[in-house]
């Protein structure tokens, strides 16, 4: 397999760093930007961003960044190209390649990821443009009755075929079945439905050839839905994520990159430390946050240039306490 891969892989895999997920489409963003009062146009977009990768000592933490089709493409505000930026910090540009989600047919409303069809010729395009690795989400929703088989089946296929197009090319996939914290389901369903979804992941990937020791996992963690009457502590949801990933992931897989999946910041931090507290991991296990990077950044920036410097502390610190968290070494104190 590729010295590329390879390379890449033990970049993306280094413990005590983590992926920055700068990757929200024009529509997520809008919501981001809404609840801080910025309007979504491409120069705020630009300069949000530009705050992000010209954080000074950013690339102590942030190995990778997730990156929109827009950003891979787009300059900073200084002119040079948001790749070649991040290149010169020694970080690694990835990007987002699935185009969303559609509504399965003959399903209670569960859906599919798109994107698959044309992904050949597009990562072709991504990988001239400097992408290095790729990311692809499926959504899976918990009741009682779902997700279905149809619906794990088609997704757990989709992630394989993407994964192995992407090794096709050179590059690293980002596989992320991600289950909603979405509903009232506790955190025993959410483990019975993690345990399901990872087995026909893994199960779909070996069927389409693809080499696990080059690719990064992106689970949610095993958590209580947000309307549960009954919310598991942080201990228990350390504990009950690496049972199941335990039983489900080989340890050929280098490294498992959370995903904080609606969690607030500091409880994101916490999971993550608490698991590395738990000894010996056959994987490295660290972070691919959004907005429990971003959020108190975002917070704190409201679009004006005079909090700039403001804003990149907020964020450095969560980029900081997430890698003390990766290495087993965060305390709550240091919020």
């Amino acid at each position: 397999m590729s010295a590329i891969m390879k390379k890449t892989i033990e970049k993306l895999s280094k413990h005590g760093e983590g992926f920055l997920a700068a990757d929200e489409s024009t529509s997520t963003i809008q919501k981001r930007f809404d609840v801080i009062h910025v309007d979504n146009t491409e120069p705020n977009r630009q300069a949000y961003r530009d705050l992000l990768f010209t954080t000074p000592d950013v690339n102590k933490y942030i190995n990778g960044v997730i990156l929109f089709e827009e950003t891979l493409k787009q300059k900073g505000l200084d002119g040079t190209p948001f790749v070649k930026k991040l290149e010169s910090l020694g970080i690694i540009p990835g990007i987002k390649v699935d185009l969303g989600l559609i509504e399965l047919a003959l399903t209670d409303h569960e859906l599919a990821t798109r994107g698959i069809d044309n992904l050949r010729e597009r990562l072709t395009d991504y990988k001239q443009c400097g992408a290095l690795f790729a990311k692809w989400r499926a959504t899976f929703d918990i009741t009682a009755i779902k997700p279905s088989w149809t619906a794990i089946a088609s997704n757990a296929e989709l992630l394989a075929r993407y994964a192995a197009l992407c090794q096709e090319q050179d590059i690293v996939p980002i596989v992320e079945p991600e289950i909603l914290m979405d509903g009232d389901h506790t955190i025993e369903r959410c483990e019975e439905v993690s345990r399901k979804v990872l087995h026909a992941v893994f199960n779909a990937l070996r069927l389409h050839h693809v080499k696990l020791e080059y690719i990064v996992l992106k689970p949610g963690m095993v958590i209580s839905g947000k309307d549960c009457t009954v919310q598991a502590n942080q201990q228990t949801v350390a504990e009950k994520t690496v049972k199941v990933l335990k039983e489900c992931v080989p340890a050929t897989v280098p490294t498992i990159n959370f995903l904080s999946g609606g969690q607030s910041d500091r409880d994101a931090t916490a999971h993550l430390n608490l698991m590395n507290k738990l000894g010996t991991l056959p994987w490295n296990l660290s972070y691919s946050y959004g907005r429990a990077l971003q959020e108190s950044c975002q917070k704190t920036w409201l679009g004006k240039k005079e909090n700039v410097k403001a804003a990149q502390e907020a964020f450095i610190k969560r980029c900081k306490l997430n890698s003390l968290a990766a290495l087993g070494q965060y305390d709550s104190n240091m919020e």
